[in-house]
């Protein structure tokens, strides 16, 4: 809530600068003069002193205004959402399987044969052979 709060008054500031800066008259000749920077519309609504006083205290606050804004943004929102490593997370529990869902009954497996013994008999095995010439 405060966040969007401060959100929204850096968004006000930001158009409020940007009045500021923009309604200014230029110091020198240069594009401002061209485009009748001599009598722009502060100039002929509060007077040609006070206009420049004025919205050059409106930007330099307003920037100040700005830059603290920003700076506790950008503190908040990294306390919001800290990055956390895969390991500081530990092993916990092992997902256990679970069986899927039976929405149609399962086939009944045909019976396996029984395994059949070899009717014949394997040869039997000689005893070693003896050697009587000793």
């Amino acid at each position: 809530m405060l966040y969007t709060f401060l959100l929204v008054l850096l968004v006000i500031d930001c158009f409020v600068v940007m009045l500021a800066i923009l309604l200014q008259s230029g110091k020198g000749g240069g594009m401002a003069a061209s485009f009748g920077g001599a009598s722009s519309s502060p100039d002929a609504l509060i007077g040609i002193r006070q206009a420049g006083n004025l919205l050059t205290k409106i930007s330099w606050w307003g920037g100040g205004i700005f830059l603290g804004l920003c700076f506790i943004l950008q503190i908040m929102s990294t306390h919001t959402s800290a990055p956390r490593s895969v390991l500081e997370k530990g092993l916990g529990t092992q997902p256990q399987n679970v069986a899927p869902p039976t929405s149609a009954p399962a086939v009944p497996l045909e019976a396996v044969p029984p395994a059949t013994t070899p009717t014949t008999k394997a040869p039997a095995e000689k005893p070693p052979a003896t050697n009587p010439k000793r």
